[in-house]
């Protein structure tokens, strides 16, 4: 029996075969997931229709089973048509999220362009797609060590 909240057998047998430094991509609805990934990624869909499931219900799922130890958003170019004068609303949902899994961890973006490129790295070993309406939503976390 698990003793977490994740319990979908294919992601946690992915996150079982990761380790220190392996990545693991929440997309959100918009996220190019067959496209934009790593060499060692596997996809697995949880977007049923718009909207569900969302990145911020399988942030807290992921959160429970594997240690974090960084925590990246795609940042919004400033020539962006979705540019705002504000970070995305969602972002404060990640850190209530972060903040109620006792995670000592900060969210930090990367340039959209730099993500990319950061999610098509051989460490990426996951993407979870969602159904995740909400603009800039896409998180990618990196696994810490285990410290017990």
């Amino acid at each position: 029996m698990l003793n977490h909240q994740l319990i979908h057998p294919r992601i946690n047998e992915i996150l079982g075969r990761g380790g220190h430094h392996s990545q693991i991509l929440i997309a959100d609805g918009n996220y190019p997931a067959s496209a934009k990934k790593g060499p060692n990624a596997e996809v697995v869909c949880l977007n049923l229709s718009p909207g569900c499931v969302t990145v911020k219900q399988v942030l807290r799922a992921i959160l429970s089973a594997v240690p974090i130890h960084l925590v990246n958003t795609m940042g919004i170019p400033v020539d962006d048509d979705y540019s705002q004068a504000t970070e995305p609303p969602v972002w404060n949902e990640f850190r209530q999220v972060l903040k109620e899994a006792n995670m000592n961890v900060e969210l930090v973006p990367i340039s959209k362009w730099d993500f990319y490129k950061q999610v098509q790295s051989p460490d990426h070993i996951l993407t979870v797609q969602t159904g995740d309406q909400a603009l800039w939503a896409n998180v990618l976390l990196t696994m810490g060590c285990r410290i017990s």
